[in-house]
């Protein structure tokens, strides 16, 4: 989980250094739609993740990690990883249009990073978080999807956990998705 959240950078470094080298420039002479270049970068991320997860289930392999759960959970959380961290990509899109470079874009992601992922359950189960901070550990958009992949790989009740995650991810698309191509209207 964590490892396709920190994946999902890769779109804001790669737009800002699109930004930054020309290419951008080069793309807004094409007869082609604003929005294809935000789509290609999201889908190429989304694609490198496909990679990342099989990775990662290789190394959890080799270190004797074995889910409980079916074939098919398995796949589901994969697959619910991937979607949640593609709809994070977007988001990252806006950062990196919005962001002079990528050192910039990079430095101002991991504020919004660094909170989700460590003010959540990926680390450590919610009730051992401070009592202020467990409301918000609770709801957020990580812990959901990382207690729903818990659950399906390992076989265990999750809640509504999966359908929280999926509409967390709709949610996210349909508010990201347009705010990364309004910030590309204004740089291209």
């Amino acid at each position: 989980m964590q490892t396709t959240i920190f994946g999902a950078l890769g779109t804001t470094i790669g737009l800002a250094e699109d930004l930054q080298r020309g290419l951008i420039e080069r793309f807004r002479a094409l007869p082609m739609a604003r929005m294809a270049v935000l789509t290609g970068r999201t889908v190429a991320d989304f694609v490198r993740n496909i990679g990342v997860v099989i990775i990662i289930t290789f190394v959890g392999m080799a270190v004797d990690f074995r889910p409980s759960g079916s074939f098919v959970s398995y796949i589901q959380a994969c697959l619910l990883m991937l979607i949640f961290a593609y709809c994070l990509s977007w988001g990252f899109a806006f950062v990196g249009l919005a962001a002079p470079n990528s050192e910039t874009a990079q430095a101002m992601a991991f504020p919004v990073i660094f909170p989700l992922t460590f003010a959540s359950s990926i680390f450590v189960p919610v009730a051992k978080l401070p009592g202020w901070l467990q409301p918000f550990a609770i709801n957020q958009p990580v812990s959901q999807c990382a207690d729903a992949v818990r659950g399906l790989m390992l076989g265990t009740p999750h809640g509504a956990s999966t359908w929280i995650t999926l509409a967390w991810a709709i949610g996210a698309i349909a508010v990201l998705a347009p705010l990364a191509t309004a910030q590309y209207r204004k740089v291209a």
